[in-house]
């Protein structure tokens, strides 16, 4: 069983179209997990209808993720951003791909919506990026089976950079599927901030980060680009 993991905060404007994107895969068998980080909006009221839970926890992604991994059945779990829709029938690329390649985690490729030339420049950096490291970020759809979710002691109680910790853990078990289907991650953010000055952001923080930099201060730095 797969189950799929949505952290949200304050994203009453789309939850709805975001879970409505997922109703095949419920039909399926698919359980869809949303949890809450104390949403100021109808975030809950929107989603409670359209998912198999709704839950709340703590604020911060990895603290809403692993409060969701605890809640789930599925013996697979995906973890997606709530601006992000996955492409047709996700569930059978996760669990045939996992099979057939005998791994035990992975991620897709992304496209970027917006209209911003840069954006298509940025996804194909991302899908590179990824390819070439091994590592992998919240927004390409990580999904992981239960068992090494919980071997590698789930995502690390980070404010920023929690996806790149726990795949860097990851990888030690093993190198990731990674499926070229798409899938599609708003460019909203890029666009909003400005798409290079957002880009130089990410790029600094990352390399403040592998230096050794408080993920806290980290954090503080990226929490406008967040909304």
């Amino acid at each position: 069983m797969l189950s799929i993991i949505i952290p949200c905060l304050n994203e009453a404007a789309g939850i709805a179209g975001s879970l409505d994107a997922l109703a095949p895969l419920r039909t399926r068998g698919v359980e869809v997990v949303v949890v809450d980080g104390g949403s100021s909006d109808n975030t809950v009221e929107f989603a409670r209808p359209l998912a198999d839970q709704v839950i709340t926890s703590a604020r911060g992604r990895a603290m809403q993720m692993n409060a969701g991994a605890a809640q789930a059945r599925g013996d697979v779990l995906l973890f997606l951003h709530a601006d992000c829709r996955l492409p047709a029938r996700a569930d059978d690329l996760i669990v045939d791909g996992l099979n057939r390649a005998q791994k035990t985690w992975g991620r897709f490729d992304v496209t970027l919506t917006g209209r911003h030339p840069l954006l298509h420049v940025i996804a194909a950096m991302m899908n590179l990026r990824s390819r070439v490291t091994g590592v992998s970020t919240g927004d390409q759809g990580l999904f992981i089976t239960r068992s090494l979710f919980e071997a590698v002691g789930r995502f690390p109680q980070l404010p920023l950079m929690e996806d790149v910790a726990l795949t860097k853990a990851l990888k030690h078990y093993g190198a990731p599927l990674n499926l070229r289907h798409r899938m599609t991650v708003s460019g909203r953010r890029w666009e909003k901030h400005g798409v290079l000055r957002t880009v130089l952001l990410m790029w600094r923080l990352r390399l403040q980060y592998w230096a050794g930099a408080d993920p806290g201060k980290l954090a503080r730095a990226y929490q406008p680009h967040r909304q």
